[in-house]
């Protein structure tokens, strides 16, 4: 459906039909009712592009990760929350999905849309700096940490340490650790939290004990495997997510072993799937709606024209469920 047809079938110009749809004066209010009707009727929409190209704005917003997975759409739901009730729609983008793999991943994806399709951006967890682009950029959980004004991120370093000191408090002493992405300085800060809460207890670190996991739940359940067959295995695991910790109590239970009888295991995230499985997940809960609706303050301010002075960082929660308990006797 163009113009053409919208204006043929209101009896009006082509100009006009462009001044209601661009919200224009010098249309009579009759006029103006009687092409709104015909939009509505033959289902005419606007070109995107079009109407950036000649106003400069999209009022969409979009959000960037690099694949759909559940910490991204819990991020979403926050985003999506907070901008219900404003002037602006959302684009979420897998950037990610296209061949290339994760290496600038968040660059290939503003050149596509920024500055056409939308007026700015919400990057999850970008795996390279963006200095410069051609819209307001808001980073959550980036690579190199908060480094920058723009950027959110979770305590992870507290978060880790808080969740190993509650396998300690348990009695547990031989402790594993399933590691995420080596690229992200969030898995760097919980394998630190992991570490200074074994000192702090006089824990001696074990590498043996320590595998990495990339945040997956395949390359986890390979690490757990590990883990579990090891001559002296761990009583207890702290995985660097809840998809890992979730692939490791898979694990233990196809090894035969019961959770949390004779393995505990806790998480870092607590995505929906946490408090759903057999038995629930304990975990170190990230707020991920409120992650995402302090990223939508924040650039909504950026596209006011405000000044973005300083970092955020949200703290972590302890969420003790059914997979940890007191360690078994030997």
């Amino acid at each position: 459906m163009t113009i053409n047809d919208v204006a043929q079938a209101a009896g009006v110009s082509v100009s006009t039909v462009s001044k209601v749809v661009n919200a224009r004066y010098g249309v009579a209010p009759s006029t103006m009712e009687r092409v709104l009707q015909v939009i509505a009727e033959l289902g005419y929409e606007t070109s995107l592009v079009a109407s950036s190209l000649r106003s400069s704005r999209t009022n969409i917003i979009g959000i960037l990760v690099a694949e759909f997975e559940p910490f991204a759409l819990e991020l979403l739901n926050g985003i999506s929350a907070t901008l219900r009730g404003t002037q602006y729609d959302l684009m979420a983008y897998a950037g990610n999905l296209a061949p290339g793999g994760r290496a600038g991943w968040e660059h290939r994806s503003l050149s596509r849309l920024g500055g056409t399709l939308i007026d700015g951006a919400i990057i999850v967890t970008p795996t390279v700096e963006i200095p410069h682009s051609s819209v307001p950029v808001i980073a959550i959980d980036p690579h190199a940490g908060t480094s920058g004004p723009a950027a959110i991120d979770v305590d992870n370093f507290g978060g880790a340490k808080t969740a190993t000191e509650h396998l300690i408090s348990l009695g547990h002493r031989r402790i594993g650790h399933i590691k995420g992405r080596s690229d992200l300085k969030s898995a760097h800060l919980r394998e630190s939290g992991y570490r200074q809460a074994l000192q702090d207890a006089g824990i001696s670190y074990d590498p043996q004990l320590v595998h990495d996991g990339d945040y997956q739940r395949d390359l986890a359940a390979i690490a757990a495997t590990d883990l579990l067959t090891l001559p002296q295995p761990p009583t207890a695991i702290f995985a660097a997510n809840d998809l890992s910790a979730l692939s490791a109590i898979e694990t233990a239970k196809s090894l035969g072993l019961n959770v949390p009888n004779d393995l505990s295991v806790i998480g870092f995230d607590d995505i929906p799937e946490a408090a759903q499985s057999k038995p629930t997940l304990s975990t170190v809960r990230q707020p991920m709606h409120e992650m995402g609706a302090t990223a939508v303050t924040l650039l909504l301010s950026m596209l006011a024209g405000e000044e973005v002075t300083q970092p955020a960082q949200m703290p972590a929660s302890l969420i003790p469920r059914e997979s940890t308990a007191t360690a078994p006797q030997p």
